[in-house]
């Protein structure tokens, strides 16, 4: 049975009449799913199941953007919240909550000396390059993943229009597990480079000593080393993929999951480069926001004192080999793969035959979400999945896969494809 969605689609009219494309993220929006054969609009959510405009009910595997790590209306999250707002949200001085929170990320962080909060990812990755941009009095930064919208990062992407030239030339990405690559620009940008920032990991685990090299390089050249744990952070250890791979960077960036979808995040680092924080500007309203900083404190405390991130990371772990297996059932492994961590693991659609990995993903998505299964191009798994969930998208990617070797064979995809193909925004993992 094909879903109706209908009243996504009503909704999207009304909704680009005042708002571009419709939503406020890039990856919520029309471009980041087939538009006629998806939903486009959430009306709520409880543990891993979500309802769409027309009451399509999903088991939600992109979980807010990996921002929701315990599930949605947990219990423990929304009583904590329920009681600060009784006594205030925003206040005119700082709340004891910006202590309470600060010191548990402390206790947790290896690399957290001191902490300053922010309400999304860019703030934090922004600041923290200031930060390294001041302590070392150099400006220019190598980059490796996605940190951001910030000028500084983003001028480093194909999504760079509106980006001063000045501003672009002070960024230079490498790759991940290539250290060659991160060497060529210490040697191109010599004694200029204020940062190096990366994600620990996204879609690959570190390869040959990889992060102990880039330590080492940043250490060689004077450079701060900067983690983005903006995803890996609370999800991979509770101590961030730091913590997993033994290296301390002097830097790192938090937010996503650590309040189970509240808006927070966080610079952690060395006391002699955090208290910079007193000389450069790095300020807002709403960063001692106490809502979410209750949400962080009763996420916090669920994570450290229950087997959470084992069961996340059992049901990964499952659902990877589970993938593995009907990949290699179609024989399908020089275009199809699952990678990553298990508490974020990617599924990735290669060319094939005469068609594109774009209209292969496209039907990919198409029939995922027809059989309730909201994803996209990872699995972002939370606590509230169990292992009902897990056996269901197995079932589900049984044919799935099926279905895109059918349609590679039968060169029939105009047949099957109703919708119209994704519009990628750019790649940088």
């Amino acid at each position: 049975m094909t879903r109706s969605y209908h009243q996504s689609s009503q909704w999207l009219k009304r909704a680009e009449k005042t708002i571009p494309l419709g939503s406020q993220t890039f990856s919520k929006s029309r471009i980041a799913y087939p538009k006629h054969v998806s939903p486009l609009f959430i009306k709520r959510g409880q543990g891993c199941q979500v309802w769409d405009a027309d009451d399509n009910q999903y088991t939600d595997f992109v979980s807010g953007l990996l921002s929701v790590s315990l599930g949605y209306c947990n219990p423990a999250v929304d009583k904590a919240v329920i009681e600060q707002i009784k006594s205030g949200v925003t206040f005119s001085l700082p709340h004891k909550l910006e202590m309470d929170v600060a010191e548990k990320l402390v206790e947790l962080i290896p690399c957290a000396d001191m902490v300053r909060f922010g309400k999304n990812g860019s703030d934090a990755t922004s600041a923290a390059i200031r930060l390294a941009r001041a302590y070392t009095k150099k400006e220019h930064v190598a980059v490796c993943g996605y940190h951001g919208w910030q000028d500084w990062y983003i001028g480093s992407t194909t999504r760079d229009l509106g980006v001063p030239e000045s501003t672009k030339s002070l960024t230079h990405t490498f790759k991940y597990n290539d250290i060659a690559s991160l060497k060529q620009i210490f040697e191109q940008q010599r004694n200029k480079v204020a940062a190096v920032m990366l994600e620990p990991m996204n879609i690959n685990f570190p390869e040959h000593n990889f992060l102990l090299e880039v330590q080492t390089l940043c250490k060689k050249n004077g450079a701060v080393l900067i983690f983005d744990e903006t995803i890996t952070g609370f999800r991979y250890h509770l101590g961030g993929a730091q913590k997993l791979f033994g290296i301390t960077p002097d830097l790192a960036t938090f937010g996503k999951g650590m309040a189970n979808g509240y808006p927070i995040s966080a610079v952690v680092g060395r006391k002699d480069i955090m208290m910079l924080m007193e000389d450069i500007f790095f300020s807002g309203t709403f960063a001692g926001e106490t809502l979410s900083l209750a949400a962080a404190k009763a996420t916090l405390n669920q994570l450290q004192n229950n087997s959470i991130l084992k069961h996340i990371h059992n049901m990964g772990q499952t659902l990877i080999e589970g993938v593995n297996n009907i990949i290699e059932q179609y024989k399908a492994h020089d275009w199809l793969s699952i990678c990553g961590h298990p508490s974020w693991s990617f599924f990735i659609i290669q060319d094939k035959g005469i068609y594109s990995a774009i209209e292969l993903k496209s039907l990919y998505l198409q029939n995922m979400l027809n059989n309730g299964i909201l994803i996209n191009a990872s699995h972002n798994l939370s606590y509230a999945h169990k292992k009902a969930d897990i056996e269901n998208l197995l079932e589900i990617y049984q044919q799935t896969i099926k279905l895109l070797v059918d349609t590679i064979v039968q060169e029939n995809f105009s047949t099957v494809f109703h919708g119209k193909l994704l519009e990628p925004v750019f790649r940088v993992r």
